[in-house]
């Protein structure tokens, strides 16, 4: 997949392609949808299939003072667009000029002249332009007279008509649900960073952990979960069981909201590397022991409980 930081000066490859559009936060299996659709009829036409999305989130700009709420922060929303198969992606900057485009001149200018889009895919709720004033009928219409086509993918939902979308996975996510949250996403939920030196009270009680800041991504349920911890390794990613504090961390007086991860049977310095850690089960929510002793004692039950039920899936 070629990634790109502008529409301009394309390869004429590219151009007469068929685009996805959208914000992708989370990319779910409703986005995983509209990029199906979309290299269907990048098939039909002959031409490539192209991901448009927009960085950072419109939400960050718009309401800047709202708590973290990313699913897939840019680098792990690209990495799953990227293992679909798609030929590239877009990734348009969005700052205070951009957001004030009326939306006919993003399809005018960034659509038809710059891409060349021959077919446009977008979900059944995709706004865009200046103050949201474009839509879907907005697309068909400017489609039908600038000669491009345009699918419309309706909502997809489960078997118990629960329509699947990024507000959900969110919801599930702070009610401490990352199972539900999965089979809306289509994989796990996953929080990933650079192991970060803390304060190693981990050691001194046998749980040695690796500690990552969550940045801006969603605060999921504090508590304790059972999760997968993957080390990038040569040129892929070497996945260890564990169990993960997700929280301030209230026994030691911590403020600091971080993700501390033990990994069970591994021996290594983590430092500095990359890792990546998926949420697989919520144990416990977070809680004040009084004394180390009484937190040391839980964390053994803590681990216990998520050795078994990793075991469990094999």
């Amino acid at each position: 997949m070629k990634l790109y930081r502008h529409t301009t000066d394309l390869a004429p490859e590219l151009r007469g392609c068929a685009v996805a559009l959208g914000n992708f936060d989370g990319v779910h299996r409703g986005h995983r949808a509209v990029i199906a659709a979309t290299q269907e009829k990048a098939a039909a036409l002959g031409g490539a299939t192209v991901v448009l999305t927009f960085e950072p989130h419109p939400r960050s700009l718009f309401r800047p003072g709202d708590p973290p709420f990313r699913l897939t922060p840019f680098r792990i929303k690209a990495r799953l667009i990227e293992a679909l198969g798609v030929d590239a992606l877009f990734v348009i900057h969005f700052d205070e000029a951009f957001s004030r485009r009326t939306a006919e001149e993003f399809v005018e200018h960034v659509l038809i002249q710059e891409l060349g889009a021959a077919h446009v895919v977008a979900g059944y709720d995709f706004v865009f332009g200046h103050k949201r004033g474009g839509d879907m009928a907005l697309l068909r219409r400017m489609g039908e007279e600038r000669g491009f086509g345009v699918t419309e993918v309706r909502p997809v939902a489960d078997a118990g008509g629960t329509v699947f979308s990024s507000t959900r996975v969110r919801e599930l996510l702070q009610a401490g649900e990352p199972q539900a949250a999965s089979g809306i996403l289509g994989h796990p939920f996953e929080l990933e960073g650079r192991v970060e030196h803390g304060d190693k009270r981990g050691r001194t009680i046998g749980f040695p952990t690796a500690n990552v800041e969550l940045g801006e991504y969603l605060r999921p349920r504090f508590g304790v979960y059972a999760v997968l911890a993957g080390i990038d390794q040569g040129g892929g990613t070497v996945w260890h069981k564990g169990v993960a504090n997700l929280g301030r961390r209230p026994t030691v007086g911590g403020h600091v909201e971080r993700l501390e991860v033990h990994l069970f049977d591994f021996d290594g310095d983590l430092y500095g590397r990359h890792l990546r850690v998926q949420l697989l089960h919520f144990l416990r929510p977070e809680l004040k022991f009084d004394g180390l002793d009484a937190l040391k004692a839980q964390i053994a039950a803590d681990a216990l409980a998520a050795r078994g039920l990793l075991a469990a899936e094999g």
